[in-house]
Parts: C-alpha cells; sequence; structure tokens
C-alpha cells in the first residue's frame, strides 16, 4: 500500500486485511475488529503507588464495546443464517468437475465488469423500512402462480431499478423480511403496485422457494443478499457470494437456486453455480474497492442469479463508490476463475 499511500489493518479475528479507506472506514473496522479489552484483563494490570502518596482506588472498569464478528447484516437484520449458502467461505471446496467446460461457456477471454458505480442512476437500490410501513396489494402481471402474494411493504417512493427489469427490493426491519418485485410498476401513487413476479425472504431462515419457482430473478434467488453494497466495502470485508449473470444457461439449478431459465445443453452453467477467483490469480496490484471485492471473489465467490451480460456482477446503487477502484476489476479474465462444487443440479 506503501506506493499508493494507503493503509490497511490485519483483522485478528481471522487474518483478513482490511482496507481503511477513510475515518468512518476506520472506525467501522476497529469496531468490527477490536478484540477489546474485559474486566479481566484489567484486573491483571498492577496499580502503582510512590512511597508516602495517598492509596490510590480501584477503578470502575471500563464497559468494553461489544464486537461482532458476524455476517452481514441491512437494517439491523443479519442477511440470513451464518451457515446459508450466501455467506458460505467456499475458498477451500473442490472445483467442479466440469469447471474448465462451464467457464468457457461463461467466456474465458471476457472480463470482469461490475454493473454498479458513481452514477447514482446505475446499480440496484434498495429501500429498508420499519415494521410499521403500512402493506399495499400486488398484481401479478406475469408470472403470478410463483410468485408469494401480498400484500407487500412498499412506499410510495421506493425506488425502482432503471433499465428493463425495474426491481424494486424492500427490507422489513420490523420482521426481518425481504420483499423483492420484478417489472414493477406503482399504481395509484403507490397505493397498490404490479409486477411481473415477486418474492418474500425470511432473513432469519434458510428456507428456500419452492422447486422450479422463479423470484424477482430468474433463479429464484433473492437480489439483495448478492449485491455488494459500499458500507461493507467501506467497512473493509464483503462476507457474502456476489450475484452475476451470464447470457445462456442450461435448464438446471444448484441450490439455493431454485429454478431455470436455459436450454437443454449441459456444456452451459446452471442456476445457482458458485466460482471463485483462483486463490493463485494474483490481486497485489488491486488498490482500494477493487482489492476488497477480488478478496471476497476468492473467499466467498460468486453466484449465477440470473440470464444478462457475462460476468457482469452486481452491487447496490451508492454515489460514493469510486470508478476508478471498480474500473481495475474489468482487467480480470474469466480464466481467473474455477467453479466450485456445491450440491448437484436439479430439474423439472
Amino acid at each position: 500500500g506503501e506506493a499508493h499511500g494507503e493503509a490497511y489493518y490485519v483483522c485478528p479475528r481471522d487474518l483478513s486485511v482490511r482496507y481503511l479507506q477513510d475515518g468512518a472506514a476506520a472506525y467501522q473496522v476497529m469496531r468490527t475488529c477490536s478484540l477489546g479489552i474485559t474486566d479481566a484483563n484489567l484486573a491483571q494490570i498492577p496499580i502503582g503507588q510512590l512511597p508516602g502518596s495517598t492509596p490510590v482506588p480501584t477503578p470502575t472498569p471500563i464497559p468494553t464495546m461489544p464486537t461482532d464478528a458476524s455476517g452481514p447484516k441491512i437494517g439491523g437484520c443479519a442477511v440470513f443464517p451464518s451457515d446459508n449458502p450466501w455467506n458460505q467461505n467456499v475458498s477451500q471446496l473442490p472445483v467442479h468437475p466440469n469447471s474448465a467446460t462451464y467457464i468457457r461457456s461463461i467466456g474465458l477471454n471476457e472480463y470482469l465488469h461490475p454493473d454498479f458505480g458513481e452514477n447514482p442512476e446505475y446499480g440496484l437500490p434498495y429501500v429498508v423500512v420499519p415494521g410499521t410501513q403500512p402493506k399495499v396489494p400486488i398484481t401479478w402481471t406475469a408470472y403470478g402462480d410463483e410468485s408469494d402474494p401480498g400484500p407487500y411493504p412498499i412506499p410510495a417512493n421506493a425506488p425502482i431499478e432503471g433499465g428493463n427489469d425495474h426491481h424494486v427490493l424492500v427490507v422489513d426491519s420490523g420482521s426481518c423480511k425481504l420483499y423483492e418485485l420484478y417489472r414493477a410498476v406503482k399504481q395509484n401513487s403507490g397505493a397498490s403496485w404490479s409486477a411481473d413476479s415477486g418474492a418474500i425472504f425470511d432473513l432469519r431462515s434458510n428456507a428456500l422457494r419452492p422447486e422450479g419457482w422463479t423470484s424477482a430473478d430468474a433463479a429464484g434467488l433473492p437480489i439483495l443478499p448478492g449485491l455488494i453494497r459500499y458500507d461493507e466495502v467501506a467497512s473493509g470485508v464483503i462476507k457474502h457470494a456476489i450475484r452475476f449473470t451470464t447470457d445462456a444457461t442450461q435448464d438446471g439449478w444448484i441450490h439455493p437456486a431454485t429454478h431455470p431459465a436455459g436450454s437443454d445443453n449441459p456444456s452451459l452453467p446452471p442456476m445457482g453455480l458458485r466460482v471463485r477467483l483462483k486463490a493463485n490469480y494474483d490481486i497485489s496490484n488491486l488498490t482500494g474497492q477493487a482489492r476488497i471485492i477480488a478478496t471476497a471473489m476468492k473467499t466467498y465467490g460468486m453466484m449465477l442469479a440470473d440470464n444478462g451480460s457475462n460476468w457482469y456482477f452486481g452491487g447496490a446503487t451508492d454515489s460514493r463508490w469510486n470508478d476508478d477502484d471498480l474500473n481495475q476489476l474489468k482487467n480480470i479474465p474469466g480464466s481467473a476463475f474455477e467453479a466450485v462444487q456445491t450440491g448437484e443440479i436439479r430439474k423439472r
């Protein structure tokens, strides 16, 4: 980091390297990584006394700040239990027997592309609402038979993703439930909404969608847990898999995905496929936000969630992203990745 005037901190809890981007990031890293000092630690420190001086009273122990080494959180809610596939460290999993075939089909010589950046109209927005947020009815316009019925707690001013997909993502911080819509359209000034499909996920549970069901994403997966968020990058570490897309998939899926969106071609990757950046791929030249994201791609990898552009990966809308940092990732080729074995391929 010296060549770029950067500062990093080695977290004693897991030996991960955290980037101290600014004062706020440094504070968050210390809150997350600090081992703290306990009353027992204080009791081991001898209290000195000069000859003839007044005895020094025993100090009142200072309460230690609680540390949190758990997984990702949004709106005060843990994003799924720690043993959920999204939160699984895949750095030591065996390589999938069809890894070479799958990576070739996605694109050996194509490159990573962050599907988010400084532009506030780029990326997938989301909103956190309180448990008191009124719920409104939803009308399904395409895949109602595979959608969770409303009402949903969607505010009238909920942000809608740009482009064609028009996703709406809402976290109810009271119930710790995630509500997601695909191709959402506000009706009656927000008194109701219409959407092609929608899904509700209990962030406290590992429950999957019914087999064969879609969600607001083609694979039947939740969207928000796979997005890179600025606050976690600012903390120095991402602790979950990252959502990514490819233009062609087979007609199968691997849990936690539950839905296919492809053809009868076993050479193509299935929905839910997990890939990781190879351990021997050198990321030492990456700096800032790019270094943190690439590290997560080695540790937690990426999960195939939708049909789209090859090697595009998702992030939440935030004007604080640094495009110069993120653009470094566009130099990482598909050949730097390998697919890992996380389960069997299922079909209808």
